[in-house]
């Protein structure tokens, strides 16, 4: 607990204890003198007073002093806020009827229901303010990676500086155990990151020189020399924590309708208390019987339980998701994503890797290494991503000295002389272009790379990008979590794109789409969707920005280090891990259930109570219970996602 919440916490304590004291004293043959300045007009009555209800000199001090210490031991905070409000012009609150609720029922004589009343308010507020401030704590663990300092060189030395104040190039040391302050790239040394702050994965990642590094990862093992690539404004850690400190001020269409509720629903109890208190007591003269009701009718009115709780699941959602890596930009989306029934995805770098690998070696007349080797001494000197994933499947570094005359024929592919032979690796336009006859090509989707030696064809290679190893998995977690249809946008040839599909077990997929053409489709798939269903697009939020923004929601894969995904997106999954996705859909749909029940339950039990109230079958106990029971049960409710898996 905050010191805050300790305080409040001992002046419940002091309050239940004085209650308690006060209650047996009441019921017992304990008598106290009661000091002329301290007769209370509305105190009980105890033999000694005379006919008029006045005490005499020398009569018994009355418990009902002792029982207005207790009320204002634990609700003068409530009973100042009342004030306050109601001189900015806010009338109708929660602090308002509990403060007419308890003194009404003081002036009655009944004071240990005022004072309990009051009392188990404070420890529904203190229940709300703990699981709010855990709730918060979930959240701070991730604003935690903002930098306190970066480490430069300066004559020799190592100086700390502001991390707002290091340049674009300028190269800061990052020690063992630091965090890391700046985006960059290394250019010295080599070390384990640990990224559970940014992306929920609790494996450090090895990085060596050549490599990017991202602020707010903690630096484990080795001295780190960094050449920072952005300012301190456009970083990693800047932008996440922007969208952080925003997220709470897009609200659930839930959270806007209690708060219209309470606007209204409000003042409506506070006149119908009135009414209940006036009226019937006019036609029979029994105000003894009829206040006391509207006091309850008061007490059980008061909407805290879903004020407090509804706002209190969703932003518990928020820290959940938070604490798998999972940024939502708002309880909104949170809520939009529970109704998720089709999600589409962008191929190249969301289902799949993004990165091309040699999937299939077809030598002729010759062994797959050998053919491998040619192809790669052929290529080495292309930066094409095809030509670099064929030099990194040889796994060796190419000798130069062996490769001459290479020319790059722009379309079709690589003319060299390898070890005094003629080399030919490309496309079929290449070996058409060659003269060469080819063998048929095996039935593999991806790209083709032809090989011939010395005017004789010699095989190809396949190169194609790889699925994901969780994408499979992560698709059948979503049909599992109630996700009716998935279907892929790309734009590869039609072959790669139906089997990748038929791989991963999407329902549909579209090949062979430009950027504009995957808006269209994206709209055509939003006007087949159903009544109360949403469309989620997952891409790398770098090149699908417009589908992002055109669907229901967008979600961005792989966020470490794109510049765009965080900005286009409204849900960002923060590391490469599709298993993300369907995470977020159960916490979503968690969240909402929990909102759910919350509602009804504490509307069913005040409505229920309000009857009771109104015709004399509650007391102000069962008002308790239906205004702070139900609070303090539905903010352990909404707790429950502060433990989200």
């Amino acid at each position: 607990m905050t010191r805050k919440q300790k305080k409040m916490l001992y002046r419940i304590i002091i309050a239940a204890v004085l209650l308690i004291a006060v209650v047996v004293l009441d019921h017992s043959s304990v008598r106290l003198w009661l000091p002329e300045w301290l007769k209370l007009p509305f105190a009980i009555r105890v033999p000694g007073q005379d006919t008029s209800g006045n005490f005499v000199t020398g009569d018994y001090l009355p418990v009902g002093w002792l029982y207005l210490i207790a009320y204002v031991v634990i609700g003068w905070d409530i009973l100042w806020k009342a004030v306050r409000n109601i001189m900015n012009g806010q009338v109708f609150d929660e602090n308002f009827l509990m403060c007419v609720a308890t003194i009404g029922a003081l002036i009655i004589g009944e004071y240990p229901e005022a004072v309990a009343v009051m009392l188990f308010y404070q420890v529904g507020e203190l229940f709300q303010n703990v699981a709010v401030y855990r709730s918060r704590q979930s959240i701070s663990e991730l604003m935690d990676i903002r930098p306190d300092y970066a480490n430069i060189e300066r004559d020799g030395q190592l100086v700390q500086v502001d991390p707002e104040e290091v340049a674009v190039d300028d190269v800061i040391v990052i020690k063992a155990g630091e965090r890391v302050p700046l985006d960059g790239v290394i250019i010295e040394g080599a070390s384990a990151l640990d990224t559970a702050a940014l992306t929920g994965e609790s494996l450090p990642r090895d990085v060596s020189p050549g490599e990017e590094v991202i602020s707010g990862c903690v630096n484990l093992t080795g001295l780190l020399y960094v050449r920072v690539s952005k300012p301190f404004g456009q970083s990693t850690v800047a932008r996440i924590l922007d969208l952080v400190e925003n997220s709470s001020e897009k609200k659930a269409q839930a959270e806007h309708f209690i708060t219209k509720f309470a606007r209204y629903y409000t003042p409506i109890v506070v006149f119908a208390a009135l009414a209940l208190a006036v009226i019937p007591s006019l036609a029979t003269g029994q105000w003894g019987i009829w206040v006391p009701r509207a006091l309850n009718f008061l007490v059980v009115s008061c909407p805290c339980a879903l004020v407090i709780s509804i706002p209190l699941s969703f932003f518990g959602g928020l820290g959940g998701a938070s604490k798998q890596g999972i940024l939502v930009k708002g309880s909104n989306y949170l809520e939009a994503l529970a109704q998720a029934g089709v999600v589409v995805f962008d191929k190249t770098g969301t289902l799949t890797r993004g990165s091309f690998s040699v999937a299939a070696i077809h030598p002729q007349g010759m062994e797959e290494q050998e053919l491998l080797e040619l192809a790669a001494l052929a290529e080495q000197f292309s930066t094409h991503p095809i030509s670099r994933s064929v030099v990194k499947a040889w796994g060796k570094e190419p000798d130069q000295g062996r490769a001459s005359g290479v020319e790059e024929v722009a379309g079709h592919g690589v003319r060299a002389v390898i070890d005094g032979k003629a080399v030919l690796a490309g496309n079929r336009r290449l070996m058409d272009l060659e003269h060469i006859d080819i063998a048929a090509e095996h039935d593999h989707s991806g790209t083709i790379i032809h090989v011939a030696v010395d005017g004789r064809y010699a095989g190809h290679l396949v190169v194609a990008d790889q699925p994901k190893e969780t994408s499979a998995q992560a698709l059948r977690e979503l049909k599992a979590a109630g996700v009716r249809q998935t279907v892929m946008l790309t734009g590869d040839a039609q072959g790669a794109a139906r089997e990748a599909a038929e791989k991963l077990g999407l329902d549909q997929f579209y090949a062979q789409l430009l950027p504009a053409d995957k808006v269209e489709r994206v709209e055509a798939l939003l006007e087949t969707k159903r009544p109360n269903e949403k469309l989620v697009f997952v891409g790398d939020g770098i090149n699908d920005a417009p589908v992002l923004s055109r669907a229901d929601i967008g979600v961005a894969m792989g966020a470490l280090g794109s510049d765009a995904a965080i900005e286009a997106a409204d849900i960002v999954l923060m590391d490469d891990d599709l298993l993300k996705l369907p995470a977020a859909v159960r916490i979503a749909r968690k969240t909402l259930s929990i909102v759910r029940q919350n509602v009804v339950f504490a509307l069913g039990v005040k409505l229920l109570v309000l009857v009771l109230s109104a015709v004399g079958l509650a007391n102000m106990w069962a008002a308790v219970f239906a205004d702070v029971g139900v609070s303090v049960l539905a903010i352990l409710n909404a707790s429950r996602m502060l433990r989200a898996k």
